[in-house]
């Protein structure tokens, strides 16, 4: 029995004045990547398309492991966009071959009287063609406990965006500036002539 579930979830992130403005930052996607999972989780496939390891999620008494592909790339405005290009289910080849995710976001900065802010959305879609036994559990309890899960995938993602983007950012420009003080400050050296 093929079964859709679904979730959204919103952002929304004052960003603190910085030196740097923040869509500079942004043009560097693989950062925002390394804010949403721990870096033994993800592997970089390409410039853009990066490899996200999953926690193990339970489903109906399932542990199921997903490994998404993801492209991500930003524009030249500084807004960010996500799109799942692939998906493969660890150790459950019955359910990988009968599953299918959609994952597709963006961050885009904003401003409003003098701050800036980020928003953002993602939204998740899964079909899977639910096994035996499982396909005789009510189609409404298998619909709002996978709902259930997809949304609370999509609340960890933006409970990690939360607390990392704005750290790293900040590490970011500290990094950037002080790169461009040395610079600077070898410019500015005087040649000594010892004629």
């Amino acid at each position: 029995m093929a079964t859709k579930f679904t979730a959204s979830q919103s952002v929304e992130i004052a960003v603190p004045k910085q030196p740097i403005p923040i869509q500079h930052y942004l043009r560097q996607p693989q950062r925002l990547v390394k804010t949403l999972a721990d870096n033994s989780r993800i592997q970089q496939l390409s410039e853009e398309v990066f490899r996200l390891k999953m926690r193990p999620l339970t489903f109906l008494s399932l542990s199921i492991q997903p490994t998404v592909d993801m492209r991500v790339w930003a524009d030249s405005q500084g807004t960010i966009y996500l799109r799942s290009v692939g998906c493969e289910i660890l150790g459950f080849e019955y359910i990988n071959q009968r599953f299918a995710l959609n994952l597709k976001g963006y961050l885009s900065p904003y401003h409003i009287s003098n701050e800036t802010r980020l928003q953002g959305k993602a939204d998740l879609e899964v079909l899977v063609d639910i096994p035996q036994p499982f396909s005789l559990t009510p189609k409404s309890i298998l619909e709002a406990t996978g709902n259930g899960l997809l949304k609370s995938v999509l609340l960890t993602i933006k409970q990690r965006l939360l607390h990392h983007l704005l750290a790293d950012y900040r590490t970011w420009v500290i990094s950037q500036t002080q790169t461009n003080e040395i610079v600077d400050d070898n410019t500015e050296l005087p040649i000594l002539n010892f004629e």
